[in-house]
């Protein structure tokens, strides 16, 4: 419990948070891998080399001193974070050796400024933070082990592997003991580890692209290249397209993630879904799943954008659902389309998703909106539905990787 005295020096060190606040999470993540090299394995290097995991933490630990004395607000937040903790096995003997390069980091990137009473504040502060993680993240693993019946890593066998665009391959993984699995909540992703050739064991998050209720999951992963030549290319997926194969052992943990598809028994508003690239794969599930329980009442509109055709996924399976379900709209951009794909066809328009895509698609009607995509789309996306004046509460949005913001 934090004393009032604690709780003001927490809200006094929010403008250094906000200036050292980067700085700070560098030296942490490098002070702890340093010497905590056991924890590494739960970071993707790529976020690291980004910065975008070093920001997310620093953006994390400014909202919690701006709101130390009302925790509650960060509660969606919180969710979010404990869900890909309990995707990765994070048990509550890791958050010691966090607090432990978190406050040995604050004195050592601030210096004098610093002073005993802050750390002592901060210790306290984060104690309380840990202790709100271990408990929800105690929840979410007894939940998965009622509905799942396993928590924690549990062997699969590739059963298929199926590229669903040129630069995406799909894997449906069944359980290697055999036992059905129970649906997952559409939008969710899991966990997967598996031991490289080098030695190294890897885990990654990637979502369920599957509709729910099937007998197996099915993970539709982007092959990752390098922007930088001097930067390596993404390591688990270019092994997930090079080398692992039918009959191959993976480990899986079962679902996690909070945004996931929400449909009142009562709603009649469209529903729509905007996918950008890889970001397609949460949202086809959702739109199975949302197919499944329309029963043809309610419009349904499903906007994919891509680059061209090469890189358009799932482009038979879209189409496909379309001719099933007269209620659902599909229309597919693509931003720079090849020749080849103006003799072809496969698409409707060219260009980036824009008001008056929505417009056509949605008109004036209310809607419930999920999408999912590159960051900048999904600004721009944001931007476009606040013109519109969709309420917050209408819009729901992932992002792959370390969660960041959208201004609207």
């Amino acid at each position: 419990m934090l004393t009032d005295r604690q709780s003001a020096v927490i809200k006094q060190t929010v403008p250094v948070l906000q200036e050292h606040g980067e700085a700070l999470a560098a030296h942490m993540y490098q002070r702890m891998f340093r010497e905590n090299p056991e924890v590494q394995g739960y970071f993707n290097p790529a976020h690291q080399r980004s910065g975008t995991q070093q920001r997310a933490l620093a953006s994390a630990v400014v909202a919690y001193a701006q709101h130390i004395d009302n925790p509650e607000a960060l509660a969606g937040a919180v969710e979010l974070i404990a869900q890909k903790h309990v995707s990765l096995t994070i048990r509550p003997e890791h958050y010691p050796i966090v607090g432990k390069h978190l406050l040995a980091s604050i004195r050592e990137v601030l210096g004098e400024a610093a002073t005993d009473e802050i750390i002592d504040a901060w210790a306290a502060a984060y104690a309380a933070l840990a202790d709100i993680f271990v408990k929800r993240e105690q929840q979410i693993y007894d939940g998965q082990d009622a509905t799942y019946g396993w928590h924690g890593f549990k062997e699969f066998v590739i059963a298929r592997r199926e590229p669903a665009s040129d630069n995406i391959m799909s894997l449906y993984l069944e359980p290697a003991d055999g036992r059905p699995l129970a649906p997952h909540k559409a939008g969710q992703y899991v966990a997967i580890r598996a031991d490289l050739p080098d030695g190294r064991r890897v885990m990654r998050n990637y979502s369920l692209s599957n509709a729910p209720g099937t007998s197996y999951f099915r993970i539709s992963v982007k092959r990752e290249t390098a922007p930088e030549a001097d930067a390596p290319d993404g390591v688990f997926s270019n092994y997930l397209h090079n080398q692992l194969q039918v009959g191959d052992r993976v480990a899986l943990t079962p679902p996690c993630g909070e945004f996931t598809l929400d449909i009142p028994e009562d709603e009649r508003k469209p529903l729509v879904f905007i996918a950008g690239g890889v970001g397609v794969t949460p949202l086809l599930s959702m739109l199975q799943s949302a197919l499944d329980h329309a029963a043809g009442l309610r419009p349904i509109v499903f906007i994919q954008g891509a680059l061209n055709g090469a890189v358009h996924a799932f482009a038979d399976e879209l189409r496909t659902l379309q001719a099933r379900h007269p209620n659902l709209s599909a229309h597919v951009r693509y931003s720079d389309p090849l020749p080849a794909d103006r003799d072809a066809g496969g698409y409707d328009s060219e260009g980036l998703i824009d008001d008056g895509l929505l417009e056509d698609m949605v008109g004036g009607q209310q809607a419930a909106y999920y999408f999912c995509g590159p960051q900048p789309m999904l600004a721009q996306v944001n931007r476009l539905l606040s013109l519109r004046d969709v309420a917050e509460a209408d819009r729901r949005y992932e992002f792959f990787g370390p969660a960041g913001t959208l201004a609207a």
